[in-house]
């Protein structure tokens, strides 16, 4: 029990309560030494309680003064620093509005909560509250309850102020040392008791005993001990026992559930069988009926077709003799049309053979035209570039001897230049008369040449 802080002996936390109580006048902030008295007096009332019910041996009751005193205290370190609301007709300063956030913070204090509401006598937000103390007392809960609130300082922010003991140290202190009130079995009767006028009194007497209980205490404390261990060891192995079961439990579910899914894929199997096996029958016996039909069909068919060719059979004998009647009547008239059948395709042959003939001699006369046409044409061309280029040459030979006369001009005298310049205007005369009368022959003879190409191109 040395986990807690505090001496063994009684005596001894008496003193330490005192000593600490004495030296706090040293701390000049008196919200400091209201923190460490609760704290004090938690480590003293919670140690009280596990001791004394490990040495009562049985399970605690609501009239267990430990367990009163231990309330009691508890609801003064849930009212330090509590903030003061205004309400329609007077102020309200109560526990129970930052516990009844426990509920949103943890899931399974809704049960606790509902029940909490739901008793008929009570009738205070503070009677709320110690019954919620009580049942989560007896769930084994409370420091979990309490660490969750603890957890989210912004939401006690509302209740209570920044010195408050849920707002520092202290606060995380006591809730671990509420762990060790889980080995305490409590069985509390909440109904009938009267938490509304209650008043939460700390009695200082249950922790100032004589010496000699606290020897004799000191010797029960080793047998208590022993027996708190085995108590420990045996509650560890229920809790594994219970993780194996709840484990085994959630298997067997699922094995229930996976069972249940396939008897009833089983069920839907069977009953899919049951319709296959029924449409399969009456498929078979559709079958068995059209094929007697079928077969029946068959029958008449052969009977049918035998009949028509006994039928045509006769007709056939019938048609051949009228067929070979009407073959001799008309043989003789046959012979002479294809007589004149083949005489018509050989004098169209022939015919076809001379208009060939007749046509190749018109095209190769046109050719050798046309041929002689295109050497005309050529020696034409000919002839024009000749006479071209003696009309140049001749202009030429003019310019020049213009050039000359006019020299020739220049140097002699005016009178002696006129008979030269008369014979060279007579003999330029003659040339361009020489050259028209050639001209004109040449067109006369290439006249026709002309028409001729015309002709043809029409």
């Amino acid at each position: 029990m040395a986990q807690f802080g505090a001496p063994r002996n009684p005596v001894n936390w008496v003193s330490h309560l005192t000593a600490a109580v004495v030296s706090q006048p040293a701390v000049k902030d008196p919200a400091v030494v209201e923190r460490a008295n609760l704290l004090n007096m938690a480590k003293l009332s919670i140690k009280g309680l596990i001791e004394s019910a490990l040495s009562y041996g049985r399970t605690l009751d609501s009239d267990y003064p430990p367990l009163q005193q231990f309330f009691v205290v508890m609801e003064h370190c849930l009212k330090h620093g509590l903030k003061v609301r205004k309400s329609f007709l007077s102020f309200n300063r109560t526990i129970w509005g930052p516990l009844e956030l426990v509920e949103k913070l943890c899931p399974e204090a809704e049960e606790i909560a509902a029940s909490v509401r739901d008793l008929p006598g009570l009738r205070t937000p503070l009677g709320r509250a110690r019954a919620w103390l009580r049942l989560s007392m007896m769930q084994k809960k409370l420091a979990d309850y309490l660490r969750c609130l603890l957890m989210r300082r912004d939401l006690l922010s509302e209740f209570y102020e920044n010195y408050a003991v849920m707002m520092e140290e202290e606060g995380t202190v006591i809730v671990g040392l509420l762990v060790g009130l889980n080995v305490i079995d409590a069985n509390l009767c909440v109904k009938g008791e009267d938490l509304d006028s209650q008043v939460g009194v700390i009695d200082f007497s249950i922790y100032l005993k004589s010496e000699e209980a606290d020897h004799e205490r000191e010797g029960r404390n080793v047998h208590i001990s022993a027996i708190l261990d085995q108590k420990n060891y045996v509650e560890e192995l229920n809790r594994q026992l219970n993780g194996t079961v709840s484990s085994l439990h959630a298997r067997i579910d699922t094995m229930e559930k996976s069972n249940a899914k396939l008897i009833e894929e089983l069920a839907i199997a069977k009953n899919n069988i049951i319709k296959l096996q029924e449409e399969n029958h009456q498929l078979r016996n559709e079958n068995a009926v059209i094929f007697m039909k079928a077969h029946q069909h068959l029958e008449a068919a052969k009977a049918s077709i035998e009949a028509e060719q006994m039928y045509r059979q006769h007709s056939r004998h019938g048609l051949s003799e009228i067929f070979t009647d009407i073959c001799t009547d008309h043989e003789d008239s046959e012979l002479t049309q294809e007589t004149d059948s083949d005489l018509e395709p050989v004098r169209m042959q022939h015919e076809i053979e001379l208009a060939v003939k007749l046509l190749e001699k018109d095209i190769h006369e046109k050719q050798d035209t046309l041929i002689g046409l295109k050497e005309q044409l050529e020696e034409v061309k000919a002839i024009n570039f000749e006479m071209y280029q003696k009309m140049q040459c001749s202009e030429e030979e003019a310019r020049e001897r213009d050039e000359d006369d006019e020299l020739d001009e220049r140097c002699t005298q005016m009178p002696s230049a006129r008979k030269p310049h008369e014979q060279s205007h007579v003999l330029n005369q003659s040339r361009s008369i020489e050259i028209a009368s050639y001209m004109k022959g040449a067109s006369v003879d290439s006249a026709p040449q002309y028409k001729m190409i015309k002709d043809i191109s029409f």
